[in-house]
């Protein structure tokens, strides 16, 4: 085996951990995809027998690319239309490790840390990597790297599901949400929803969404009572899915548009709806992005 085949046999057996950090740390796949092409450039570029561990090269690398990508990407998000949300991950996904598993109110809260508390979290408590890695990574040393971690701990802590809820009672939930919006079910939709609900949806600027998060379980009736009697066509379901760790479903809505929802779900009432609008955000799917596409 040569030296390039060497070097290409190892990136590519960290690749997909690699575009995971990235991910997590940007919330991004496109931004992520392209920390990691840079890296590999870098990497092309590197004696391997200087590098006693090449995937903690490779994670310190990607680390700090993710880390120069976030401060223009916060600049970014300051200008974007209406409400930001991470690219959606969908599942079941056979490739989802475990450690790997954030829900989507999670990954919420992780955009309130600096981007060291983020990636010093991320790293220590998600990817389970070595501290003096993380530390290396960073550049600062193990003690400031823990107090990094411990400070991400305590912002996120209220953010971390209490009562996680069973693959099967999300789904009933989701397909439950579907069919009371869908019918205009307003006696079913009070039931599924908690006083308090929050309703975010992310269209970018490109495709029609809410620009301010809606608050409450009557103006989120009110909202799909609305939207029921001045939209006549009815949404077609795609698939049920899991989003980013939470219930939900890809559909086509009454106006045609592609969207993704997730729903947080806590003591058996949906808390928090997640709708995901943005194309540039779904072009993962490989779906036309209207349901007028598919005639």
């Amino acid at each position: 085996m040569t030296g390039d085949q060497s070097a290409t046999d190892l990136f590519e057996a960290n690749r997909t951990r690699l575009v995971r950090i990235a991910y997590r740390m940007l919330g991004s796949f496109a931004e992520a995809e392209d920390v990691v092409q840079e890296a590999w450039i870098r990497w092309q570029g590197v004696d391997l027998n200087e590098v006693r561990q090449p995937a903690a090269f490779l994670v310190r690398t990607v680390t700090r690319l993710s880390l120069d990508v976030m401060k223009s990407a916060r600049a970014r998000r300051e200008a974007y239309v209406g409400n930001w949300l991470p690219e959606p991950v969908f599942e079941p996904d056979e490739e989802t490790p475990a450690e790997d598993e954030l829900t989507l109110t999670l990954m919420m809260a992780l955009e309130r840390l600096s981007p060291l508390e983020r990636a010093a979290f991320l790293l220590h408590d998600v990817f389970s990597a070595p501290m003096d890695e993380i530390a290396a990574a960073l550049g600062r040393d193990p003690a400031a790297v823990r107090q990094l971690a411990v400070r991400a701990r305590k912002h996120i802590q209220d953010a971390r599901p209490r009562y996680p809820v069973a693959p099967e009672e999300g789904e009933r939930i989701a397909k439950a949400f579907f069919h009371a919006t869908n019918n205009g079910d307003v006696t079913s939709l009070r039931a599924l929803l908690a006083d308090s609900v929050i309703l975010t949806s992310d269209g970018g600027g490109k495709a029609n969404a809410w620009l301010h998060p809606i608050v409450g379980m009557d103006r989120l009736v009110r909202l799909f009572s609305g939207l029921h009697r001045k939209l006549t066509l009815p949404a077609i379901l795609v698939r049920w899915t899991r989003i980013d760790g939470l219930p939900g479903y890809i559909s086509y809505e009454r106006d045609g548009t592609l969207q993704t929802t997730a729903l947080e779900v806590e003591n058996g009432r949906i808390v928090a709806v997640y709708i995901t609008r943005n194309p540039d955000k779904l072009a993962r799917l490989g779906l036309p992005g209207s349901s007028t596409e598919l005639h």
